[in-house]
């Protein structure tokens, strides 16, 4: 062996040494952790938190899960990144210390935008988005031309308090060449005669996540009324469609859960992560009621040739 030849072996053992330690270093720069705040133990909160600990457990991150039930657990840890889970985990979270980047999931935008993005960002001290639990209307509208190609009106509910969304929603379906007819429904007010007044003119009634209008004490009744009108329902959930509705636009927790482990993936490349701004769901499907479109004698579309034809899917 000469000199030369053992000369050339160590500087090829240094140049692997450092590529190894540059590689262990990278690594450790992208690994994160990351506390999921669930608001409660329910079914769907624990499904968003197994997906998301399962995507970014297998990209090298650590993740734990705390309860708002808990709040000494909120400000223990330094997580490169907190997960809320629904509004209660979202106001636990803007109330605690941490000044980490949070992600709050299973929000309706409706709170987001009016207050719930002021109390999180508290004051600019973090970085903050969310993943809306709600589907954007335009996407709302283009399935209720694909699933209604006759209709030309569709009837909304709106609460006072939410009475804003008509001025979002009637763009979104004039686009697709639907008329909005809506009612506002005062607090105090009864929903039988507006509800009536809508459906009277409509060929569809759409629901929105308004808890004033559609909640477990009104679902059953505006349900029955709308099937004495042969007016089909358009929801926003799988459990309206299970409940009455005819169809349904949403995301699933576990389509939830995969958008946020990507946002909280690719946040944590980074030195510093830094969310991408607040946006609805990526992942959406379409759940029709089989037994409702055959009592009001509509023919749909499989459940899978509309999400594909909106460019969706599970």
């Amino acid at each position: 062996m000469t000199a030369a030849w053992l000369a050339g072996i160590g500087r090829g053992l240094r140049l692997g040494l450092v590529v190894f330690c540059l590689a262990c270093v990278s690594a450790q720069a992208v690994a994160g952790r990351v506390t999921v705040v669930l608001s409660d133990d329910s079914a769907p909160y624990q499904e968003i938190y197994q997906v998301v600990r399962v995507l970014l457990g297998d990209a090298g991150h650590d993740v734990e899960r705390v309860y708002t039930r808990n709040p000494a657990e909120l400000a223990s840890g330094t997580p490169h990144l907190t997960l809320a889970v629904g509004v209660l985990a979202a106001e636990a979270v803007a109330d605690a210390a941490t000044r980490a980047p949070v992600l709050a999931v299973l929000v309706p935008r409706s709170w987001f935008v009016k207050g719930g993005r002021t109390r999180l960002v508290d004051g600019g001290r973090r970085n903050v988005s969310a993943i809306y639990v709600d589907q954007p209307f335009e996407r709302q509208a283009q399935l209720a031309r694909l699933a209604f190609p006759e209709a030309r009106r569709v009837g909304v509910l709106l609460s006072a308090e939410q009475a804003a969304l008509a001025g979002e929603i009637a763009p979104a379906f004039a686009a697709q060449q639907l008329e909005l007819v809506k009612q506002i429904v005062a607090a105090d007010a009864r929903l039988i005669t507006p509800l009536e007044a809508v459906l009277g003119g409509s060929d569809l009634l759409l629901a929105v996540p308004d808890p004033q209008i559609f909640n477990r004490n009104t679902a059953q009744s505006i349900f029955l009324t709308t099937y004495r009108y042969r007016i089909p329902v358009q929801g926003y959930s799988h459990s309206l469609t299970r409940a009455g509705a005819l169809l349904s636009l949403h995301s699933s927790p576990a389509q939830i859960g995969r958008q946020a482990a990507e946002w909280i993936n690719n946040a944590l490349q980074a030195a510093t992560p830094r969310l991408p701004a607040p946006a609805y769901p990526v992942y959406f499907s379409v759940s029709v009621n089989e037994q409702v479109a055959r009592s009001l004698g509509i023919a749909l579309p499989a459940e899978a040739e509309l999400e594909k034809r909106l460019g969706g899917g599970r």
